[in-house]
């Protein structure tokens, strides 16, 4: 108990805390975010890493068990994605033990810092196509999904692998990569799907750290108690913040945080962040035009206006 009244929980709880207010304002998972500021406060990555998906495997529970009851997902998809992210995203844990030492501490930083950069790829490309149902009316074909058995069996193995070792992807890269494997996926049940796949897939890797590693109830317990509301004040937040503005912030932070675990020395992460803070928003509202959208219109969503908007309550 004596361990949870510190200041390292309490910066733990307040972090965690802004976090979920992200999270809650944008779906964006928490994994991303919340894996690299806990190594920014001090706390080892393979620690970070242990401690973030078992306070993900909860979050994501919750955010599941809405889908399920409302009938969102295609389980045939996620039993697909499952078989394969399970077991690979177990065996994460098992091999960064098995590193060990300063050389386990050096590949999960850098394996982070890989996993945000991909992430921040992948983000983008996800409003992208998201962009797309906009210009087409945010109208989605309504048909059965056709299954596409290996590549999605693999989408599930690389996006376990990846989960397992950083506690990042289980929400964003894998994401987009139904996205691009099945386009007809109405947005509530992509988004279904996703959460439904994410649960197993987290939890294992979950078990496979704290089999090896155990917990830090120091730092896992600020972890949901400050995560948990702030999650759930984003999600009030968000029908009155710029989702534009937060998003395009939120892959320049991670983008610049993923150059700085992969060592790229600080001058060149500062020319890289200003250059996207002053040519980013140009950028996009180039893309817009060609999509045939105002340039800087923030009021369109990407999502049909008579389906639920996508589930805030992820974290990962």
């Amino acid at each position: 108990m004596a361990d949870l009244l510190t200041l390292s929980a309490l910066a733990v709880l307040v972090v965690s805390f802004g976090v979920g207010i992200v999270v809650g304002l944008t779906g964006m998972g928490g994994g991303a975010l919340m894996t690299p500021a806990l190594i920014f406060l001090g706390i080892p990555p393979t620690a970070a890493v242990a401690n973030d998906l078992v306070a993900a495997a909860v979050n994501k529970s919750v955010g599941a068990a809405v889908h399920w009851r409302h009938g969102a997902p295609n389980m045939r998809l996620a039993g697909l994605l499952v078989v394969s992210s399970v077991p690979f995203a177990l065996a994460g844990g098992f091999i960064v033990h098995r590193i060990g030492g300063a050389d386990a501490e050096e590949l999960v930083a850098t394996a982070i810092g890989a996993a945000l950069l991909l992430t921040a790829v992948t983000y983008t490309l996800r409003v992208f196509l998201q962009l797309r149902l906009v210009r087409d009316g945010n109208e989605a074909p309504d048909e059965t999904v056709r299954l596409r058995p290996l590549p999605t069996v693999l989408v599930g193995a690389f996006g376990g692998l990846l989960v397992g070792i950083t506690s990042v992807g289980s929400g964003s890269v894998i994401m987009v990569a139904l996205l691009l494997l099945y386009p007809t996926l109405t947005a509530v049940r992509l988004v279904g799907t996703d959460l439904v796949q994410a649960v197993p897939l987290v939890m294992a890797a979950a078990i496979g750290h704290v089999v090896v590693a155990g917990v830090d109830w120091a730092i896992l317990v600020p972890l949901v108690l400050g995560g948990t509301p702030g999650t759930f004040l984003g999600a009030r937040m968000a029908a009155w913040v710029s989702q534009s503005v937060i998003r395009r912030g939120i892959v320049i932070v991670l983008s610049l945080t993923g150059l700085k675990l992969l060592g790229v020395p600080p001058e060149a992460v500062g020319m890289i962040g200003a250059a996207l803070l002053l040519l980013g928003p140009l950028a996009w509202g180039w893309v817009r035009q060609r999509a045939g959208l105002p340039a800087f219109d923030e009021q369109r969503t990407a999502w049909r206006h008579d389906e639920p908007e996508p589930d805030h309550s992820r974290s990962s």
